[in-house]
């Protein structure tokens, strides 16, 4: 898939429709009026304040995203940064001679009110993967401030106010850096770093203050034109320690769109891989968290003054308010629910050796065969149940000749990581000897040492293993 494509591909657009929600979520909360007590502390998340005053504020000022993506040669990564800029629209009234402040304004029965805005924010670029390991790729966003008037006027052409809108100059940063995973998979791991790089510092600073030059609903969506990316749920097998080892912050990725993969939201709330928005719902309220059947049952018990209240306060309020108004009792049945099939496992997955199963893994893979689970398996040493976790003391040598080194490892302890076994029957223990120096960078890179439950024994703490 070449990068036009990757930029508009069914995957990216329903990431795009996923963020579009997201970046919304919580911008307007029922009865949807400004006055209203529950819209009084918003901008919940995502949010992203000057490094000036994020700390004092018990605030963030970055987020940091890792996973992992098997990009093919030549393959290309798309980053886009997406967030709100706060934008304070305030009313002034014309007295005659000079503008005044108001709360509000009611022109020809129009009620026009003070609200903060969200002024949505969109970059995108697009940088090879090899371009990315090493120093990685920084990328500076820059939106600059403003002040936009709007007349009042009424019927009759006379000046009876003006609307002005003010936006606040934000500065964000983008880093994008890569590192080659060890084994033969051709895996990266993709760290994004974004952050708000505002150049500004009031140390009397308010929260909503400091909202004014804070990045809002912040997240990334990145397509990567050549190779998949790889679920931080659900990874293979072979990948769980990587996995393991990726560090999420303020937003986790996750898989959107069709199981090519090429496609991950970092989203600043946690989701699920492949999350969809239900086709019943006829669009958004602004409030995941309730039912849209009951937010529109409660939004048709508004009054009419409490509506036009409503409508006066934003654009996507008003929206809100006429589209429930004109609901019909076909799609208010549809809000109530809907049977769907359920989709059990494939049975082909209980196959032992049947690579169809698992196309996403090698057959080689214990992922790509269900009867097993290292993380989970045991086995009876001397009678006693051995499985991942298990301490054991490492006997190699005892009963067949091995190599040399293994003669350093006699009688020290060791944790099972894995019970594994192979196609000829046989078992086999991956283990980390404990007092290695180097046993976390390699338990986080699968690199163990392996032997047979004859070359182990269980550990007992009253056991005096060797140490030199």
């Amino acid at each position: 898939m070449s990068t036009a494509d990757a930029l508009t591909s069914d995957s990216l657009l329903a990431a795009r429709r996923l963020a579009e929600t997201l970046i919304y979520e919580g911008y307007v909360l029922y009865p949807y009026r400004a006055s209203s007590q529950k819209n009084q502390v918003r901008w919940q998340w995502g949010v992203l304040f000057p490094p000036s005053c994020a700390e004092r504020l018990a605030e963030s000022a970055d987020t940091r995203a890792e996973l992992l993506v098997e990009p093919r040669d030549g393959a290309e990564l798309t980053v886009e940064v997406r967030f709100l800029q706060l934008q304070a629209r305030t009313i002034q009234r014309w007295d005659g001679a000079d503008f005044q402040a108001t709360d509000s304004i009611t022109v020809d029965g129009v009620e026009h009110t003070a609200w903060d805005e969200g002024f949505p924010v969109e970059r995108a670029f697009t940088v090879s993967f090899a371009d990315l390991v090493g120093d990685g790729h920084d990328e500076e966003v820059v939106v600059s401030g403003g002040v936009d008037e709007a007349p009042l006027t009424d019927a009759a052409g006379q000046l009876q106010g003006r609307i002005l809108r003010t936006r606040w100059p934000v500065q964000a940063r983008v880093g994008v850096q890569a590192e080659s995973l060890v084994g033969p998979y051709g895996a990266v791991r993709l760290q994004i770093l974004t952050g708000n790089r505002s150049d500004w510092d009031d140390p009397t600073a308010t929260r909503p203050e400091g909202l004014r030059r804070a990045l809002l609903g912040a997240h990334t969506v990145l397509a990567c034109s050549d190779g998949p990316f790889l679920s931080l749920l659900d990874p293979p097998q072979w990948a769980k320690p990587a996995v393991a080892a990726c560090v999420n912050e303020r937003v986790w990725p996750v898989l959107v769109g069709d199981p090519g993969r090429e496609v991950v939201l970092c989203s600043p709330i946690i989701l699920y891989d492949h999350p969809e928005i239900a086709p019943e719902s006829p669009g958004d309220l602004y409030d995941a968290l309730e039912i849209d059947e009951i937010l529109s049952l409660r939004t048709m018990t508004l009054t009419e003054e409490e509506k036009r209240q409503a409508r006066a306060t934003d654009p996507r309020a008003a929206a809100i308010i006429d589209r429930v108004d004109a609901m019909s009792p076909d799609m208010l049945d549809r809000l109530h629910g809907s049977l769907r099939q359920l989709r059990g496992p494939d049975p082909s997955q209980a196959l032992p050796w049947d690579a169809a199963s698992r196309p996403d893994v090698p057959w080689w893979d214990p992922g790509s065969d269900a009867s097993v689970s290292p993380e989970t398996d045991s086995v009876l040493v001397e009678g006693v149940p051995v499985q991942a976790g298990s301490k054991v003391v490492l006997m190699p040598g005892r009963h067949r000749r091995t190599d040399a080194q293994d003669a350093f490892l006699v009688g020290r302890v060791a944790t099972v990581q894995a019970v594994l076994f192979d196609v000829d029957e046989g078992t086999h223990l991956a283990v980390t000897v404990d007092d290695d120096p180097a046993a976390e960078m390699q338990q986080a890179h699968g690199r163990f040492l392996y032997f047979q439950p004859d070359e182990i024994a269980p550990w007992a703490e009253a056991a005096e293993p060797r140490h030199d």
